[in-house]
């Protein structure tokens, strides 16, 4: 037979569109054409399928090699494509004779004909098992692919070992259990001193997946209290945790298995670019807010990151979802994450000791913009500590304490609504956040008063009807919104600075 099929996948964003890979075999002085869209690390395929199957001793036909990845409107990029054409010239030559209608193939290959690993494996897989197919790939993907639940992966480590399976049954390699190291042991809440107000936040945060802003003076444990909130969110569910993994197989980065059921925390440095925040360059890849999906991204010092980059977050926050447009390609990537952010009130650190005027303060905040904060739900000071309070003996909450309480009140939120009160709609609050006309009236002159949006208005809603959550309490009652409004002591600070 001189014309085989072979079916592998390409790569768009998280999606992986099947792609048949056609060799046909023809008179005619010898040659080797790659068509179908190829990228260049895709078209230098043909050395490497020419010098794989020569050195483990088959023979490569002297004819015309024509080889088409179709769909030819879909661009196909990365070595996955070097097993798949290899296993096409061997069945176009006669020298495979087996039927490989329900397999897919994945993997680069080596000169030797050893397979080597190959990016986003996760993908692949989800569509494979859609698809009804069975998955050869390289030993190391699919260690992580066998994670996805009834998923019938196979793994090899050459080109004779897939050759022998699938002409002889001979059995393949069993493929390697991911080692189990510990999961990752989030810092107790313990360990931060004082600063209730601060935790009161957090706790809230973690129970409405609410975003959240800090300030105040520098070394008073802004990013102490971050990096504990973690420690505080219930596990992924399986969706979840799958999703998460897929985001990190393209990006190159699979995650360990112990970490599978964490939730991601991300943590850029403020030198970022746009393009590593939400993603991008000319094959679209995932960026910090897509690898923090289900999850929490930690921007500490907010003003020293350039404004065009905080900027681009204001979308992703609402929709929770980051579509990447180049002159080439398009992909979508989920980014429902939880942003925490921290900040100096102060190009000095400080605002209240005289080391910066107001000038130079206003304009070190007017690096953040209204619309931006304006999407935050909850904005509390954390104040400088006296000295002798970190010397004072106390008693405060472990992370387990607090932990119990915000997967009581999460629960109650999966009970009501099936989601966190933070992705709740405004026709989904006029149900769930029902209000007396005096308390509505109240909440209205609040916000007339402090000059907040619309939007702040949903904001603290969402953010009363998780304080309720936390009380056990079915309504939302008028101490309710009072403790959400006191969570705004970002916008009363910039209104002091804009009129003094």
């Amino acid at each position: 037979m001189s014309l085989a099929l072979i079916q592998s996948r390409a790569r768009c964003g998280l999606q992986a569109p099947i792609v048949t890979v056609e060799v046909h075999l023809s008179s005619g002085l010898p040659a080797f054409l790659l068509v179908g869209l190829p990228e260049t690390s895709v078209k230098e395929a043909r050395d490497r399928v020419r010098s794989a199957l020569l050195n483990s001793g088959f023979e490569f036909p002297d004819k015309k090699i024509t080889v088409n990845l179709a769909p030819a409107d879909l661009p196909k990029e990365s070595g996955r494509f070097d097993l798949a054409i290899a296993l096409g010239i061997l069945k176009a030559s006669g020298q495979l004779q087996a039927d490989t209608s329900g397999y897919e193939f994945y993997g680069e290959l080596a000169l030797s004909g050893a397979l080597r690993p190959i990016v986003g494996e996760i993908p692949l897989m989800l569509a494979c098992q859609h698809a009804g197919h069975q998955a050869l790939m390289p030993l190391d993907n699919a260690s992580q692919a066998r994670q996805i639940p009834q998923a019938v992966v196979h793994g090899a480590a050459h080109l004779l070992q897939v050759h022998a399976f699938l002409q002889h049954g001979q059995a393949l390699p069993a493929v390697p259990e991911l080692p189990l190291a510990s999961a990752t042991d989030w810092p107790d809440l313990q360990d931060v001193r004082g600063q209730q107000q601060a935790k009161r936040a957090l706790e809230l945060a973690a129970a409405g997946g609410h975003h959240l802003l800090m300030y105040g003076p520098a070394g008073t444990g802004k990013s102490m209290l971050a990096q504990r909130l973690p420690g505080l969110l219930p596990p992924l569910t399986a969706s979840e945790a799958l999703s998460c993994a897929a985001i990190y197989s393209i990006a190159g980065q699979p995650r360990p298995l112990a970490d599978w059921q964490q939730r991601p925390f991300r943590q850029p440095h403020h030198s970022c670019s746009a393009v590593a925040l939400v993603g991008g360059s000319s094959v679209p890849r995932p960026g910090e807010i897509s690898l923090a999906h289900h999850g929490v991204l930690f921007l500490d010092e907010l003003p020293e990151f350039p404004r065009t980059v905080l900027e681009v977050l204001r979308q992703p926050l609402e929709a929770g979802t980051v579509f990447i447009s180049r002159a080439a390609r398009q992909a979508e990537f989920p980014a429902e994450f939880q942003l925490v952010a921290a900040l100096n009130p102060s190009p000095s650190g400080h605002h209240q000791d005289g080391r910066a005027s107001h000038e130079q303060i206003r304009r070190y905040l007017s690096r953040l913009s209204g619309p931006l904060l304006d999407r935050i739900d909850l904005q509390v000071e954390v104040p400088l500590l006296p000295i002798q309070a970190l010397h004072t003996p106390q008693t405060t909450e472990s992370t387990a304490q607090v932990r119990s309480r915000v997967w009581q009140a999460r629960e109650r939120q999966l009970q009501r609504q099936h989601k966190a009160n933070v992705r709740l709609s405004p026709a989904e609050l006029e149900q769930y956040c029902q209000l007396s006309q005096t308390d509505r009236d109240f909440l209205a002159l609040s916000l007339d008063k402090l000059q907040l949006s619309a939007r702040c208005y949903h904001k603290l809603l969402r953010v009363a009807r998780t304080i309720a959550d936390l009380a056990a309490s079915p309504q939302v009652r008028r101490e309710h919104m009072l403790e959400a409004i006191s969570y705004r002591a970002f916008d009363r600070l910039l209104q002091y600075l804009h009129q003094s």
